[in-house]
């Protein structure tokens, strides 16, 4: 099915990292006027023409209401509305016990991953109700499934996702507004194959790959879909 983002806004946060970066190339092939939102947005200048419709917003903590209320405003300010919000911002801690995690790693896991998706959609929300139409796709994790030795920081904030989702999803499937995520299972990026330079790098899921499930759950074809957390794990 082809997919026509024309006349579509989409707002796309941890842009300037792998996945966010392969999200927006797909969403920009499909004609989508795009947002960029990121902490440290350089690099997107080079990689996206603001001149072919896309903006970048100021350096954003996703994070912190404040910060994300002030990118939103600048995105309504240039577009008039935001039609899709993806939320690609997140991050990965893990490797100690729990007894020996630090607060500030549980935190840190916590804030990065979960509360960045609350603060965001919380900002993005009101538009898409006044507008009457919107899609939320969020990233969880195949981790968000059950708890893992050395990981429970990271599973609980993923687990997290899947449950704001789902909370959303109930909340606004009946004012036209899709929320739906993704649990992506291990990404083929150029740090997780310098982490795991023995891995089997052809099993494991590209970016492009969940871009272009997020492509459909951002599309009008995935209008009946809601609550979803769709596993993408390629082979592995």
């Amino acid at each position: 099915m082809k997919t026509d983002f024309t006349n579509r806004v989409v707002a796309i946060t941890g842009a300037a990292g792998n996945l966010g970066m392969a999200i927006g190339k797909a969403f920009a092939a499909a004609g989508a006027s795009l947002a960029f939102i990121d902490r440290s947005p350089g690099k997107l200048a080079d990689a996206f023409s603001e001149s072919a419709g896309h903006f970048i917003a100021s350096p954003t903590d996703v994070t912190d209401p404040n910060s994300v209320t002030a990118s939103i405003a600048e995105i309504i300010a240039r577009f008039g509305r935001i039609d899709a919000l993806i939320n690609t911002a997140g991050g990965y801690r893990a490797g100690t016990p729990l007894h020996e995690t630090p607060i500030g790693d549980w935190e840190f896991m916590l804030n990065l991953n979960a509360r960045s998706v609350f603060v965001m959609c919380q900002a993005a929300i009101p538009h898409m109700l006044k507008q009457g139409y919107g899609k939320i796709i969020n990233i969880s994790s195949r981790a968000a499934l059950a708890g893992d030795a050395y990981h429970a920081a990271y599973s609980v904030s993923k687990t997290a996702v899947v449950r704001l989702t789902e909370s959303m999803a109930g909340e606004l499937k009946d004012a036209g507004v899709n929320v739906n995520c993704v649990m992506p299972g291990l990404i083929d990026t150029p740090q997780n194959r310098a982490a795991m330079p023995d891995g089997d790098f052809s099993k494991w899921v590209a970016p492009e790959s969940i871009a272009d499930v997020i492509l459909f759950l951002a599309s009008d074809g995935a209008r009946a879909i809601n609550g979803a957390a769709i596993p993408v794990y390629g082979r592995s």
